[in-house]
């Protein structure tokens, strides 16, 4: 049963909620959603100006049974009969704790499917009410975006520090997925109600804002991004000693906003950076510490706490060390790698 988000707080965010399940607002990303939608959702009222109804859906890109999520591609027809792409991100919401009474007393269609001796399963068909799902719209969608959510086979990569400077970096270069999401975020020019905590120090500050994976709703998939002032730090790659007064604010002072604003101690939380990021402007993971989250998983997840050691020891750590990451198939790096006969 999921822990609840202090009452006023969850009142205000289940109403953005239902907004969001109604139609696409202006959003940010999320590292996909940072995992699912790789940062690049469309600012301003593009994805506004339509209903979830306005969609017609062309595929499933893929689904996980486990994750009670599917990602869609989808297409709006205009009124020249052209298809416009998007791509919906459907996903069931964990149950709340004040709703549970009501899941069992409220009349709905009940099927048995199985009776073998004290164990038995049923279907529920249960109330608008108790049955929510979060809808996600990337739109209009590219074939990057639509390209993401397909499922794909997955390669280790091994990047030493050569790889990196010859290989990663000229293709980092060389790409234009935008990331003016974050700058919108940075400059308060969305979600600014959003922010749960900043420090607006130009070199060593940064903002705090729900990851839009969580809902808000509860507690045990809690889920934060903080998100560096300084544009030019790309990756972990990038960082030195020289960042450490900026690294060690966002863990303490992260860790001091999550407990003062939803009652999660740092004891309870994932503090971690990604390499790869999904996008290349420096930002670190918060999440509930018994949560399952995306890309939280031994071969992409930096811990912050070890990232602050690692430099403490030496200012050229991340320039020296080899660094492993996932690579889909058709990721145009990981076939960068296989011309360089690294795979």
């Amino acid at each position: 049963m999921s822990r609840r988000v202090p009452r006023r707080r969850a009142c205000a965010v289940r109403g953005r909620l239902r907004a969001m399940a109604e139609g696409p607002q202006p959003k940010r990303k999320r590292e996909e959603e940072e995992e699912k939608n790789g940062g690049a959702a469309t600012e301003g009222g593009a994805a506004a100006a339509f209903a979830l109804s306005d969609l017609r859906v062309r595929r499933v890109l893929r689904e996980s049974a486990r994750d009670k999520i599917v990602f869609l591609h989808a297409e709006r027809i205009g009124l020249s009969g052209e298809g416009t792409d998007a791509v919906v991100i459907l996903e069931k919401t964990p149950f709340q704790e004040e709703k549970i009474p009501d899941l069992l007393k409220k009349p709905m269609k009940s099927e048995l499917q199985m009776h073998n001796d004290i164990y038995c399963t049923f279907y529920l068909s249960p109330p608008p009410e108790l049955s929510e799902i979060k809808a996600t719209v990337v739109y209009p969608a590219t074939e990057k975006h639509i390209q993401k959510y397909l499922r794909q086979e997955v390669h280790l990569i091994r990047e030493t520090w050569e790889d990196y400077k010859n290989i990663t970096l000229p293709f980092i270069q060389s790409q234009s997925f935008s990331i003016q999401w974050v700058y919108n975020i940075l400059e308060k020019k969305a979600e600014a109600d959003r922010i749960v905590h900043e420090n607006p120090d130009p070199s060593n500050g940064f903002v705090l804002v729900p990851d839009l994976k969580w809902n808000q709703n509860q507690l045990d998939d809690l889920y934060l991004i903080a998100l560096v002032h300084r544009r030019e730090i790309k990756s972990l790659r990038d960082l030195t000693a020289e960042h450490l007064p900026l690294l060690r604010n966002i863990l303490q002072e992260g860790k001091e906003a999550i407990v003062r604003r939803f009652g999660v101690p740092g004891s309870q939380l994932r503090i971690y950076l990604h390499y790869q990021p999904s996008y290349h402007h420096l930002h670190v993971h918060f999440t509930a510490l018994g949560y399952d989250a995306p890309g939280s998983s031994v071969e992409r997840a930096h811990l912050l706490s070890d990232v602050i050691d690692n430099l403490a020891m030496d200012s050229m750590y991340y320039q020296k060390r080899a660094l492993t990451f996932p690579l889909r198939a058709d990721e145009p790096l990981f076939k960068k790698f296989q011309e360089a006969g690294k795979v």
